[in-house]
């Protein structure tokens, strides 16, 4: 049984850091892609980072969080990080934690097969 578990969803003013972490049971991980999704009231999902299966591979970000998002991943502790810099109110929304990669575009939410519950994030102008 997969279970993925989000953590670090706070409330920040603008202009703060915030770092999120997804931590798997059942799942490894290791050698194994992951994205990063959102969603705010209102909208769709949409995604903020993918993480490739190996180090070697392209981490990709959302035009409206890059140079101000890092995705990571421990092996050893089995969890992956969203370090969030320079947070803007637009970045408020419930982040999750996706992975098991199905195929098709990695920025698409039918792409995963396991998700988490969720980890809320405000961000005060």
């Amino acid at each position: 049984q997969v279970q993925l578990v989000e953590s670090g969803g706070a409330s920040v003013p603008a202009g703060g850091s915030l770092r999120l972490s997804c931590t798997a049971s059942g799942y490894t991980f290791r050698g194994n892609s992951m994205a990063w999704f959102r969603q705010a009231p209102g909208k769709e999902r949409e995604a903020v980072a993918h993480l490739p299966r190996f180090s070697s591979g392209t981490t990709y970000y959302a035009d409206s969080v890059e140079g101000r998002f890092t995705v990571s991943r421990d092996n050893a502790e089995n969890t992956v990080y969203l370090q969030m810099n320079n947070l803007e109110s637009e970045d408020t929304a419930m982040y999750y934690c996706s992975a098991g990669f199905v195929g098709g575009l990695i920025f698409s939410p039918e792409s995963y097969e396991y998700w988490g519950q969720g980890t809320h994030v405000t961000v005060s102008s």
